[in-house]
């Protein structure tokens, strides 16, 4: 029996609970400073409070003060925070985990660069180890899978990545179940920036439902040719990224494009993008959403300002992003939803 300590009690870090514990392993569950009610509901009623199934018996509760004690004689440590915590992990809680103790991420996104680079969350927590002289391994998961699917056993195909595969193995012992399934990759640039990216372009193809109700009605029929193809120039969009981000593989790009379709159907990026459909403004839709943390939003942001870097210094085409910098303009700019349907066509030659 191996020890796994979550940190994190949102839903996707607070989903993963359900595999490690179900394998037999002992599970801890931490609270970071803003999970104080959750993992007080968690131990009166052993059930996530967003959750509509209890956990598996025998998962351990702490708050962010126990942390230490949680960590203590982990065989690794699962990062279940969102991507706005990604600084106060790297911050409070990388200090605190011995060396070569092995983490997990479920953290999605991409960060930019003042030179257009796009660096994944490992790479920053890798820098910051570096500075801390330490001696982590830093691994996470991608792929498809949304956290109440998870908890209701749906069957799930995800990655995990990482630089060691001998540690990723131990993972994946560690956490496979008969409807949780992992493929392994020491690709941890391309799996990352495939599930990150697939946030703006979700966003982006939502925008259409809304465009549709906003035409036809709020219980009109559901109308699916514009919805593929935004999804079919998502697709060629997000080749060009991970071409870009050196990590364009058969592989990466069906990990992502799984994730883009599974957002595009559920979730928070889903909703924003139906309001901003339907005619809302940036503003009034993160009012209409109050309280909903748009991670979507952030990444699209700092993908469109690498490409407009990378296409100043000839890199990038900035011609080959019309969906992308559209998202931008609208939460950026704040420029109502005008999709530029031309520029999705092409012209094959022999």
């Amino acid at each position: 029996m191996a020890v796994v300590t979550i940190i994190g009690a949102g839903m996707m870090g607070s989903a993963l609970a359900f595999p490690a514990r179900e394998n037999g392993h002992e599970v801890r569950l931490v609270g970071t400073h803003l999970d104080r009610e959750i993992i007080e509901t968690c131990r009166q009623e052993n059930k996530h409070p967003k959750f509509n199934k209890a956990f598996p018996c025998g998962i351990k509760y702490y708050q962010i003060e126990e942390v230490d004690d949680a960590i203590a004689g982990s065989a690794f440590i699962i990062c279940g925070v969102s991507s706005f915590g990604v600084d106060w992990f790297g911050d409070f809680i990388l200090p605190k985990i011995p060396d070569k103790m092995p983490i997990l991420s479920v953290t999605k996104g991409l960060t930019d660069t003042a030179d257009g680079k796009l660096l994944t969350y490992p790479d920053i927590w890798e820098e910051k180890c570096k500075a801390l002289g330490k001696n982590l391994s830093i691994n996470a998961i991608g792929g498809p899978c949304t956290s109440y699917e998870l908890v209701a056993h749906d069957q799930t195909v995800v990655a995990f990545c990482g630089h060691d595969m001998g540690t990723l193995k131990m993972m994946k012992e560690t956490m496979e179940t008969g409807y949780y399934h992992i493929s392994l990759s020491t690709d941890v640039t391309g799996i990352e920036s495939a599930v990150a990216l697939k946030n703006g372009y979700a966003l982006g193809i939502a925008l259409t439902i809304g465009l549709n109700q906003r035409e036809f009605g709020l219980d009109s029929e559901l109308h699916f040719d514009s919805q593929a193809a935004i999804f079919g120039q998502a697709v060629r969009e997000m080749y060009k990224l991970l071409e870009y981000q050196g990590a364009a593989t058969l592989e990466n790009l069906s990990v992502g494009y799984g994730d883009l379709y599974v957002t595009v159907y559920g979730g928070r990026t889903r909703l924003i993008g139906i309001l901003l459909g339907r005619g809302l403004s940036i503003d009034e839709a993160k009012e209409e959403l109050n309280g909903v943390t748009l991670e979507s939003l952030v990444v699209a942001e700092r993908v469109a300002r690498a490409i407009k870097i990378a296409a100043a210094k000839g890199v990038l085409d900035a011609k080959d992003f019309p969906l992308l910098l559209h998202v931008d303009e609208i939460i950026s700019d704040k420029k109502a939803v005008n999709l530029p349907w031309d520029d999705f066509t092409f012209v094959c030659a022999e």
